[in-house]
């Protein structure tokens, strides 16, 4: 039976963790409510640039002058994955399940006999991934001292996948992150940047808009090449601005669920140290009671018959 300065110092010390996961709980809904709304302000955006450009790429598919981030090398051997992740962790299952994702198309691809490269953006991600497959990661990159995604960060790890590309170091470009649904869900996806692939999720939008459609003609101003030179990379810092975004919304809404949870089973465990604490004082009293009484009852039987 536990002592009750052990029990003490257990409730104590519940006590004070409890604390802290309420404080990160409630930093993390504060986050939460400006990262969520940057996630979603970057959704119509980047949709509207994947649709057109999609369909840019129906209209030049099958041409020798396509611009290779639109259509490729025209091989698929070597593949790079660009995995995004947290730099912190106590965000419940939000960094381990981007990386299940990530690794399983990773085996898939290896077993076919591919070769895979791996770009991590975060630090969790890059301490997951290494101890497998530290020999497939081409790169790291931290955002822990960024506070605010911008769209800055986006642009350099853009600018370093076509920097990439351009020396022939992949074919295939796939970006993995998790997309924001809400505090309680959250859906790791994957999502190909090189080359394009056109969505046809977009149904509805084409009918409202027929600039959006795939049977639309464009004009060009001033030239098809000069366009797409500025359009290509664009669309790619993009995608990974939405990403970005998405995963820090995702982040914050994890880890407020984590801290709740956290801060409930705190809540319980002190009610269960506070039952065992009051059960264990109240046996050491009426242990301490017997006893009283017990030497009582002797001395007495002791005066009665030396009487």
């Amino acid at each position: 039976m536990p002592n009750l300065k052990e029990l003490k110092n257990r409730q104590v010390s519940v006590k004070s963790t409890q604390k802290i996961t309420r404080a990160m709980q409630m930093v993390a809904a504060a986050k939460l409510s400006k990262a969520q709304e940057s996630a979603q302000s970057a959704r119509p955006y980047a949709s509207r640039l994947a649709t057109v450009m999609g369909n840019l790429l129906q209209s030049v598919e099958g041409g020798s002058d396509a611009p290779k981030l639109m259509v490729g090398s025209g091989k698929s051997e070597i593949y790079l994955l660009v995995v995004a992740t947290a730099d912190r962790g106590l965000c419940g299952a939000f960094n381990s399940n981007i990386i299940k994702l990530a690794t399983k198309e990773l085996k898939e691809l290896l077993s076919d006999g591919k070769e895979v490269k791996i770009l991590c953006i975060g630090k969790k991600g890059y301490d997951l991934l290494r101890r497998n497959y530290k020999d497939n990661i081409v790169d790291f990159i931290s955002l822990k001292e960024i506070k605010n995604i911008s769209y800055l960060e986006a642009a350099n790890v853009g600018n370093k996948v076509v920097k990439m590309f351009d020396e022939g170091n992949f074919d295939v470009c796939k970006l993995f992150y998790s997309s924001f649904k809400s505090v309680i869900s959250q859906i790791p996806i994957s999502k190909q940047l090189i080359p394009l692939e056109f969505n046809n999720d977009f149904k509805d939008d084409e009918e409202k808009d027929p600039a959006l459609s795939s049977k639309a003609i464009y004009d060009y101003e001033p030239e098809e090449a000069d366009v797409m030179e500025e359009l290509l990379p664009l669309n790619l810092n993009i995608q990974i601005f939405q990403g970005l975004l998405e995963n820090a919304a995702s982040e914050q809404g994890s880890r407020m669920s984590a801290m709740d949870n956290a801060t409930r089973n705190a809540g319980d465990m002190i009610n269960k140290l506070t039952l065992q604490y009051n059960r264990t004082r109240q046996a050491i009293i009426t242990k301490e009671l017997i006893e009283i009484i017990s030497g009582a009852d002797a001395l007495l039987s002791y005066d009665v018959e030396n009487g």
